[in-house]
């Protein structure tokens, strides 16, 4: 088995690919933290193309799930190997689900990136034993029923894993079954494609340059604690910065909060200026931070009320 040059290959391979993927969620949830934070503009994870390189981050780790069922099952299902890994999910996606719920309890993660993967294990692993076009069939089945059924039904917390509500419910983090599960369908009917057409053997000339390599190949091959980790350490890093330096200035999130609301009923330079006398009007009225903190004192609003009507007249 050592010297098996299609397990090796897959090995490598597989292991850099799933490091890729790590880096770019590292860099996406640290963009996230700074947002968090204050450091950058509110919303700015919510921007489209934000929005799409997470949903290509969560797709490629479904994806490689599907891969590496195919590829660890192929011969035969090994069930205690399979069980005991899929044990260690649960118990991750167990504590994301228990640490978010005391951090962040609005949007805290029921069903996220871990939570999707054991599901998707539990079911993938049936769909190894098929030919590549059943999971392939299933996998568009599957985008088809996420595009044209919705129900009410589903809105109820208890279904909320399945995705069909007309609605997303509030998380940071949620990969439902669909449309999800999808991308690890897709995952094992291409690995078995290759598989039937003997492709695999290719993967071993791909060649990635050793400094490279070696540290991607390493977070992929313990991609589970990376995965527990790196958010604790990066916010971290975050808040020992903010509390050495002092917090960001809240101006430029306020001045953009503001021209977003605005925008959607007056034209950009009205917006612009009528934020701009808002922002500065609060400021030497000294109601500033207490608007920012949801303080203002019956006092307070008399200015805050006064400012804004006044921003009003002047910029018409």
């Amino acid at each position: 088995m050592k010297n098996d040059p299609i397990k090796m290959g897959r090995i490598s391979t597989i292991d850099t690919a799933r490091g890729i993927a790590l880096v770019a969620m590292t860099i996406y949830h640290f963009t996230w933290d700074l947002e968090f934070f204050g450091w950058i503009l509110p919303s700015t994870t919510l921007q489209y193309g934000w929005v799409w390189f997470a949903r290509c981050i969560a797709s490629s780790f479904i994806f490689l799930v599907g891969v590496s069922l195919v590829l660890a099952h192929k011969d035969e299902i090994k069930w205690r190997s399979f069980a005991k890994r899929l044990a260690m999910v649960i118990i991750a996606a167990a504590v994301i689900s228990i640490v978010t719920l005391l951090t962040v309890p609005g949007g805290f993660i029921f069903f996220g990136i871990l939570h999707g993967i054991a599901l998707f294990s539990l079911l993938g692993i049936f769909f190894v034993c098929f030919h590549w076009a059943i999971p392939l069939i299933a996998g568009i089945l599957v985008l088809v029923i996420e595009k044209t059924v919705s129900a009410e039904l589903f809105s109820k917390p208890v279904f909320w894993w399945v995705g069909l509500a007309p609605s997303d419910p509030p998380s940071n983090d949620y990969v439902p079954l669909f449309p999800w599960f999808a991308a690890a369908l897709f995952g094992i009917a291409v690995t078995k494609f290759a598989l039937q057409k003997d492709w695999l053997a290719q993967l071993t000339k791909w060649k990635t340059p050793a400094t490279l390599e070696k540290p991607l190949s390493f977070i992929g091959r313990h991609s589970l604690v990376y995965y527990l980790v790196h958010q604790p350490i990066l916010m971290g890093m975050i808040w020992c910065f903010t509390a050495l330096v002092g917090p960001p200035d809240p101006t430029p999130a306020f001045l953009n909060m503001c021209e977003r609301q605005c925008v959607i009923n007056n034209d950009k330079t009205y917006c612009t200026s009528y934020c701009s006398c808002v922002t500065e009007g609060f400021k030497s009225g000294k109601v500033f931070q207490p608007f920012l903190e949801g303080r203002a004192t019956i006092e307070n609003n008399e200015t805050i009320g006064s400012v804004i009507s006044l921003c009003s007249t002047e910029q018409k």
